[in-house]
């Protein structure tokens, strides 16, 4: 799927961990995937109007803060199994029961981060995940407040689920379904590598860009789940997977780059990635 113009300006600004990028740069790599040079500067106007880029006194382009919760978080796909711990057995909940349902952008960042950190609803305001991340509920309350929860919101250790609800707790992911994707990544990853290494031009840069940007947008979204709900090595071996891909990934865009003035991507496709429900990149976050 082709990325639009918003969502093509964040993944690049974004891949570019705060450094800007000159806007002849965001025109030209907008042609590269066929967006006028017209819906690339419409774009750039709309997502400044809207707070979420912001221009230097040169007329280059960054991320806002308000992107940056967000970009910190996908942006560390590469570092995920240092953020796991052995699991033993315990759990993370959150309650947002009185926190409304009304106000549509709060509830669409309360969802935002309620995915991003891996919970699942048990019962009705109730979420859940396994107690197995690094920091351990203070680290998870930190994050979720960072990515748009509510302060308001009861985050909270629970240490032990009667054997009943702990079975339906684990079974709110499915173990095989992720396992299973997993390998898929992988195999079309390899399978890109092999035919980078025969393209050119424009072609590796687009396809490097759009599988880099679906592997990226599934590691971010990635529950982190513990033996034995999943087999933890096969998420480690696509990470792995991906920092090849990533290299070889960053070798398709560099000589574009280069001669269009802007910063060499230090990873091309970290950026918040790809095809998000409903919307595209960081716009669908912020």
């Amino acid at each position: 799927m082709q990325p639009t113009p918003k969502s093509l300006v964040l993944d690049l600004l974004s891949s570019l961990r705060g450094q800007p990028m000159p806007v002849r740069a965001l025109v030209a790599a907008g042609t590269v995937f066929g967006i006028s040079p017209q819906s690339m500067r419409v774009a750039l106007v709309r997502l400044l109007e809207r707070g979420t880029i912001e221009r230097n006194e040169r007329g280059q382009y960054r991320l806002a803060a308000a992107a940056q919760a967000v970009q910190a978080h996908v942006a560390g796909w590469t570092r995920l199994e240092e953020r796991v711990i052995p699991w033993r057995g315990g759990w993370i909940g959150v309650h947002t029961s009185g926190l409304g349902r009304a106000h549509r952008t709060r509830l669409r960042r309360r969802a935002r981060a309620l995915e991003f950190v891996g919970f699942a609803e048990l019962e009705a305001d109730l979420f859940v995940r396994p107690d197995n991340l690094r920091g351990g509920v203070d680290a998870v309350r930190a994050e979720l407040r960072a990515l748009g929860l509510e302060p308001k919101a009861l985050v909270f250790a629970l240490g032990q689920l009667d054997p009943a609800a702990d079975a339906r707790a684990r079974s709110l992911w499915d173990g095989s379904a992720l396992c299973r994707a997993y390998r898929a990544t992988r195999a079309e990853l390899a399978q890109s590598t092999a035919r980078l290494e025969r393209a050119a031009g424009h072609d590796a840069m687009i396809e490097s860009f759009l599988l880099g940007g679906r592997a990226i947008r599934q590691l971010a979204l990635d529950p982190l789940l513990p033996e034995p709900i999943v087999a933890a090595g096969e998420r480690a071996a696509l990470v792995e997977a991906m920092r090849e891909y990533d290299r070889l990934g960053r070798a398709c865009w560099r000589t574009f780059m280069k001669s269009h003035g802007a910063p060499h991507l230090q990873t091309p496709r970290t950026a918040v990635a790809a095809r998000w429900p409903q919307r595209s990149g960081t716009e669908a976050w912020t």
